[in-house]
């Protein structure tokens, strides 16, 4: 499918009032750029575009005008089952990313497979200058490597200092996350105060009002 008629049937699916939400939950983005298709459509689309084999147009017109079509890239992406090649669609699309919900979003199932093979990047990622790509990155150590080996980029996240918010808030996600899967080895890093006072405050609020954590846990997180 050419970029346009993708285009064209995202106007077809828009819901304005969906729009205008949209624009309050990502503030970064100018309320023009959202066209308003929800997020069941955008799977759906993305879909029906790689059954008939369409996408390779639509992946390689970076950088993308609207918000919906950057969604779709990430959705489309995540489809993918090869891990080379969807690991090459992954790094070539990371620097046009910008907004957090499409960072989230782009969530490739074949990586869950090939987790030894995708450590490297996952350092490289966290290491990048790009907000976006480190936030990508964290996301893929907390899905793929709270589990287990979550030796290995617990301490490389702690240690991490940056200004920006939404790099810190998934690292308070992630260690969120780790008191749920990993408490003796995550509550560490709060009674040492390893981290910055902003993320260590908003690990313990998260891990606080997650159902994952047992209540004698968050009572003894309430008093760091």
């Amino acid at each position: 499918m050419t970029v346009d008629e993708i285009r064209t049937h995202l106007f077809e699916l828009s819901d304005e009032k969906y729009a205008k939400f949209q624009g309050g939950l990502i503030p970064d983005i100018g309320q023009d750029d959202f066209i308003g298709v929800r997020t069941p459509a955008l799977k759906a689309f993305a879909k029906e575009i790689v059954k008939q084999g369409g996408e390779g147009e639509f992946l390689s017109a970076l950088p993308h005008r609207y918000f919906d079509e950057n969604q779709l890239h990430a959705f489309i992406i995540s489809l993918d089952k090869d891990f080379e090649s969807c690991l090459n669609k992954v790094e070539r699309f990371l620097p046009f990313i910008d907004n957090w919900a499409t960072c989230d979003q782009l969530s490739p199932a074949v990586f869950r497979k090939n987790r030894d093979r995708l450590k490297e990047n996952i350092h490289s990622w966290i290491n990048d200058e790009k907000v976006y790509t480190v936030r990508f990155g964290i996301g893929c150590a907390q899905r793929y490597f709270l589990d287990d080996g979550f030796e290995e980029f617990m301490p490389v996240i702690a240690k991490i200092r940056s200004g920006e918010y939404y790099i810190n808030m998934m690292r308070a996600w992630y260690f969120a996350t780790a008191l749920a899967k990993q408490y003796d080895a995550a509550v560490k890093y709060l009674e040492h105060k390893s981290l910055d006072e902003f993320t260590h405050k908003k690990t313990i609020r998260k891990a606080i009002e997650s159902f994952r954590v047992s209540e004698e846990h968050k009572k003894y997180l309430k008093t760091l």
